[in-house]
């Protein structure tokens, strides 16, 4: 009997402290926690994208609105910028890398959509942008209404902009590419008489060869938010504490002019 009572006392005492440690990592994101111990904070950004995410291939320097907002999370964390890690991440890999815990968040040009909200958390939106079309100077395509059935239109994999051009122009033959260098290159190749996404992404592109313009106007509203790990409240909590923090004291504004060389309305 003494010795059922004392493996029954050691169950319940083994019960009490698997609740425990349940109910801890539960209660407890565990993210600041893991990247002040890390020392450094993992961001998921573009390398592929001017104004936003742009690696320069002769320094290896990445640089872009992305990029800072990046920075001044860390700045908030560890109260110095550069305890950031930049890890690159395109539209198609960035959700699944943030689920396997290879980043931390991601702050990659990244629409906030129903379907997401599924995978991920995201903050308040940081960047208002739209989708639109990029042509070459002179082109007879001027906006949706062109995009006509032998019309090769080029985009991204894993986009909302893939999704949404296919809704808004079903006769056009659409062609994915696995980052935005990418169908650039294949549009100045003639590889596709339009590229199409969002029109920041697009003038970023404009801004490296003024050959192409865009036209047709924004079709789609396009809110960015950062992107954490579903469940995580208390990480969300602290990006948008940093987001309100950056626009109260002008930061944003400041970065945001500097990036996008107008002011934010």
């Amino acid at each position: 009997m003494k010795r059922r009572s004392r493996l029954s006392a050691l169950l319940v005492l083994l019960t009490v402290c698997l609740v425990f440690v349940g109910c801890g990592s539960k209660k407890e994101s565990g993210t600041i926690d893991a990247i002040k111990a890390r020392g450094k904070v993992i961001a998921g950004v573009k390398y592929d994208t001017k104004l936003f995410g742009l690696k320069d291939p002769a320094s290896g320097k990445v640089e872009g609105f992305d990029i800072d907002i990046a920075k001044a999370l860390a700045k908030k964390i560890f109260g110095d910028e550069t305890k950031v890690e930049l890890k690159e991440v395109t539209s198609k890999t960035r959700i699944p890398l943030l689920q396997n815990g290879d980043i931390d968040l991601i702050i990659a040009t990244m629409t906030i959509t129903e379907e997401r909200k599924e995978q991920v958390d995201f903050s308040d939106v940081y960047f208002k942008a739209g989708q639109s079309l990029l042509v070459k100077k002179g082109s007879a395509i001027q906006g949706l209404q062109d995009l006509k059935k032998g019309v090769k239109v080029l985009t991204v994999k894993g986009s909302t902009s893939a999704k949404n051009i296919r809704e808004k122009a079903p006769d056009a033959t659409v062609l994915e590419f696995e980052n935005y260098q990418d169908a650039f290159t294949a549009l100045k190749a003639g590889q596709g008489e339009v590229l199409t996404t969002d029109n920041a992404i697009l003038l970023g592109m404009q801004q490296q060869d003024p050959n192409y313009v865009l036209v047709g106007g924004n079709f789609t509203d396009e809110p960015y938010g950062i992107a954490v790990k579903k469940g995580d409240a208390d990480f969300v909590a602290q990006v948008n504490d940093l987001l309100k923090e950056m626009k109260s004291s002008g930061e944003y504004d400041k970065l945001y002019e500097q990036w996008m060389g107008v002011k934010p309305e």
